[in-house]
């Protein structure tokens, strides 16, 4: 899940009078949850109500075109859609901005322009060209936010809209509605199976080739291990936060994950399609070799098909980010007995709660929202159903792209390249060596090993 900390500013802490809100609402998983089961929640209430016809007031979609004057012929009769949108998504992550003490104006003038650059990334997309070429929509989002956010110096105000992890965690709550939970369940062994080898076999070799080869502190190896095989960026600050990693060599894993997942992007769907692979096949691969979420589902979405979409979630977030909260502890453990050189009799004094607090919470908005919209289409007849999956999740389904796009707007406008010189060599390495492991080995399990079950997506 990527973010790049090296270059937005720290959020300002809000202090206007008031009562100040719930500890767990100062979390962005805490309200990728509220956000993205809220919008579930109401979605489907309008459509038992009979009302779903009220969400074409806060929808915006282009049709395919070639020419001005095609583009022409439809904008106008967008704009309404357009703008109850921007509303509804100023007034949900705005009052979430402000429980997470994010500059509440600063944020809201920054996402007024971030709304805007996703219109023309939705319009981009839609044209005949990026559709020949299949490029999808996250992949013109990021090339759009790279191109601005390397050739521009941004302002302050833009920087504080640009939260990538607000946006990716409360897009895949939605991804849950979208997915019914019988598919989790069926995924359950393939996905955490898959993702248990991926984890231990790429987390072992960074570390040991930083350690071994290059020399590196111990604290920093386990940063670029865990940003390499666990949760990206996410991965990398809760292992350096549990073994007290030094804060530039948590920046510098942060740096090289953000670098390799853009890569990534372009890299794995390029490669499913000359290696001929089924969709499951090549969202099972990226989500075993991508290193985050986002950039991921950029990846995920260039290949065209729902099931590559699908097995990406299973194979990412199901799988492999789930595992970021018993790495922490882990390393935890690892870090106070071993590397700290302290008595064993002082490990028993760490927290048992660290696996709760290091886990990725949203991903339990994920499997509510499955179970949500799961229950509902069960419970309706077969016309009802169908009824419920043409309108409600299609809307879900909306939703949950313009949160992604918001995501890799942020990603690409939030990448510096230059970054990359601060790292070093020895790390680089180290790093494009746990890559040129996990590449192959994701294949072999994702094309031979699990391939059974992957291949059964979209069937």
């Amino acid at each position: 899940m990527t973010t790049n900390t090296l270059t937005l500013p720290r959020a300002e802490t809000d202090t206007r009078p008031g009562t100040p809100p719930p500890v767990w609402l100062k979390k962005e998983d805490s309200w990728a949850i509220v956000i993205g089961l809220g919008l579930v929640i109401a979605t489907t209430a309008l459509f038992l109500a009979g009302g779903s016809g009220i969400t074409a007031y806060f929808s915006f979609g282009v049709k395919d075109w070639t020419t001005p004057a095609d583009l022409a012929a439809q904008l106008p009769g967008k704009i309404p859609g357009a703008r109850g949108l921007f509303l509804l998504l100023a007034a949900v992550l705005g009052t979430g901005a402000r429980s997470l003490g994010y500059p509440v104006q600063r944020y809201l003038a920054g996402f007024t322009m971030l709304y805007l650059l996703a219109i023309v990334v939705l319009i981009a997309s839609a044209h005949s060209a990026a559709k020949n070429a299949q490029l999808e929509g996250p992949l013109v989002a990021l090339f759009i936010g790279l191109v601005i956010g390397n050739a521009a110096r941004l302002p302050a105000w833009f920087n504080e809209a640009l939260r990538t992890e607000y946006y990716v965690k409360t897009g895949i709550v939605l991804m849950g509605a979208t997915l019914p939970f019988t598919i989790i369940l069926r995924a359950g062994p393939a996905a955490i199976g898959q993702a248990l080898i991926v984890s231990v076999v790429t987390f072992a070799s960074i570390y040991l080739a930083a350690t071994r080869l290059f020399h590196l502190d111990r604290r920093f190896a386990a940063c670029l291990g865990a940003g390499g095989s666990i949760c990206g960026v996410s991965g990398a600050i809760a292992i350096g936060g549990a073994c007290r990693a030094r804060k530039e060599h948590v920046s510098m894993a942060i740096s090289l994950v953000i670098v390799w997942a853009v890569v990534m992007i372009f890299l794995l769907p390029a490669a499913s399609r000359w290696l001929g692979l089924h969709p499951g096949v090549a969202g099972a691969w990226i989500g075993t070799s991508e290193f985050a979420d986002a950039a991921g589902f950029a990846a995920a979405e260039a290949v065209g098909h729902d099931a590559a979409t699908e097995a990406f979630t299973l194979m990412k977030v199901v799988g492999r980010d789930m595992f970021v909260g018993i790495w922490a502890f882990l390393v935890a453990i690892l870090s106070v007995t071993v590397w700290e050189r302290q008595t064993a009799a002082s490990s028993e004094r760490i927290d048992r709660r660290e696996i709760w607090q290091r886990f990725p919470k949203f991903i339990l908005g994920f499997f509510i929202a499955s179970i949500l919209t799961t229950l509902v289409i069960t419970a309706l007849n077969g016309d009802a159903a169908k009824a419920y999956n043409a309108e409600t999740l299609k809307t879900l389904k909306d939703l949950r792209g313009w949160f992604f796009t918001l995501t890799f707007l942020s990603i690409g406008l939030t990448t510096r390249f230059r970054d990359l010189a601060a790292v070093g060599l020895k790390p680089c390495f180290a790093f494009a060596i746990g890559v040129a492991i996990n590449l192959p080995l994701g294949y072999w399990l994702s094309n031979h090993v699990f391939d059974s079950y992957w291949r059964s997506l979209g069937a």
